[in-house]
């Protein structure tokens, strides 16, 4: 068994996880007391992935809360679900970051990240063969962003041999009041383009346009957001959690997805896109839910992908699906978005099937997609802090800090460059299929001046 390590830091990142362990507790029929009382033999046969199994025959998460900001681990402790959690695996600092990544990188973070660090060095000894570490974390605060960067360059000077992929959730201007958020994005950004293998990028702005437009939530809170993003984290994860058809682990997702290793930047989308505590009388099937995962308003990344290309892309659908129409939906699927998908990538397109379905709903699907549509993402935030940057509105908070302007601009050189590349990477693509339309039996001398015309184009 590989395990895998959960790791939850910031308000954001506790509130989520805590969602998400609440939602995959109750897939594998375990009680808040650590007790499994579940109907199935399935549910304990990949357990060990996420939980450690003690003496007492109690289940209890592979997880380590941390938050600068005692208050809302205090709350977690006294809930129903803290039980399930080592009281000792809750790191709690007493002085908040203030939403400032300053603070939480360099002031606070450096703190707590030995103790960290012991922690994770004895959940890690636990394990037969740690498979790799899942952090969970926002970008646009203090405690997930700045100390949360700052653990993953331990993480990957300690672990260098070990996956770490990140549930990162991106600011947005729509249900934030934080002014200077752009600055803690884009300097976490810089810190993900270097240490993080895969980062599944979860859009705010995104999430909230779902709630609006598809569930119909007009007044959406933190609650609702969560919801669809620890429903998202558990079909992402189900195919390491349960056996079943396509099975993988966090490296056969970085190899399958990942053609290069800085654009490991991926978007997710889930299917149905139902509100919380919602019952549906008519629920979907399986190709209404094909359908779906592909559709843009699903996606949790506020951006197009049929605006960009897809390099790789994995479909992942929950619940009981006949295989005879689960292969003829995943070659119907796999014509239709052809054009969608880069030619020189061959079987680039992935799909698994889990039988065990979400809480919610009986049948659901998530698409987890390298496009490089997803650099309009990267692009909003430079925006946003190139507007902040230029007259140095609100820099004094983070240079009284001990950051210097410089490393602003060198953070601001990497995003753009991760930018550039994603461009040059679709260019490049799009290049060479116009290439491969090239008539084979016309003479070489007519292609070849075919050719230098469309450079002169």
């Amino acid at each position: 068994m590989r395990e895998i390590l959960n790791i939850q830091i910031g308000q954001a990142g506790n509130q989520i996880g805590t969602a998400y362990w609440e939602e995959i507790s109750k897939e594998h029929g375990i009680q808040p007391t650590g007790v499994h009382k579940g109907d199935s033999d399935l549910q304990l046969e990949k357990i060990d992935v996420y939980y450690n199994q003690t003496k007492a025959d109690k289940y209890v998460p592979r997880a380590i809360l941390i938050d600068l900001d005692p208050a809302l681990l205090n709350s977690i402790n006294t809930s129903q679900i803290g039980q399930l959690f080592k009281p000792e695996n809750l790191i709690i600092g007493q002085d908040p970051a203030e939403n400032n990544w300053a603070i939480g990188h360099y002031i606070l973070g450096p703190q707590y990240i030995d103790q960290v660090m012991e922690t994770v060095r004895k959940e890690a000894e636990i394990c037969d063969c740690l498979q790799g570490f899942q952090m969970i974390h926002s970008i646009g605060g203090g405690t997930g962003s700045g100390m949360g960067t700052l653990l993953l360059q331990k993480l990957k000077e300690e672990y260098p041999d070990r996956i770490t992929e990140t549930f990162s959730i991106f600011p947005s201007t729509k249900i934030s009041d934080k002014i200077i958020e752009p600055y803690n994005a884009l300097l976490s950004i810089n810190q993900l383009i270097e240490y993080a293998d895969q980062t599944m990028v979860i859009d705010n702005e995104a999430l909230y346009d779902i709630c609006f437009r598809v569930a119909k939530l007009y007044n959406p809170n933190l609650k609702d957001l969560n919801y669809y993003i620890s429903s998202a984290i558990s079909s992402i994860t189900c195919t390491l959690r349960f056996p079943g058809l396509f099975n993988s682990d966090l490296r056969k997702i970085a190899l399958n997805l990942i053609p290069f290793p800085r654009l490991h930047f991926l978007m997710s989308a889930i299917a149905p896109s139902y509100s919380r505590g919602s019952t549906q009388c008519y629920p979907p099937k399986f190709p209404e839910i094909k359908n779906l995962v592909y559709n843009p308003r699903t996606m949790l990344c506020s951006t197009d992908w049929r605006y960009g290309r897809f390099l790789a892309a994995s479909a992942i659908f929950r619940g009981r699906i006949p295989y005879k129409d689960f292969f003829e939906q995943v070659v119907n699927s796999s014509n239709e978005y052809n054009s969608y998908f880069v030619q020189q990538i061959p079987n680039n397109l992935k799909y698994s099937k889990c039988d065990i379905p979400l809480n919610s709903v009986r049948l659901s699907g998530v698409l987890i997609g390298n496009s490089t549509a997803i650099k309009d993402v990267f692009n909003r935030i430079s925006n946003q802090f190139t507007a902040l940057f230029q007259n140095k509105t609100f820099l004094s908070q983070y240079t009284n800090k001990g950051m210097e302007e410089i490393e602003f601009k060198e953070a601001h050189s990497n995003v753009m460059d991760l930018i550039s590349e994603y461009q040059q990477c679709e260019n490049l693509f799009d290049e060479e299929a116009e290439f491969d339309e090239f008539d084979e039996e016309m003479p070489i001398e007519e292609n070849k001046e075919i050719g230098e015309e469309k450079d002169k184009n």
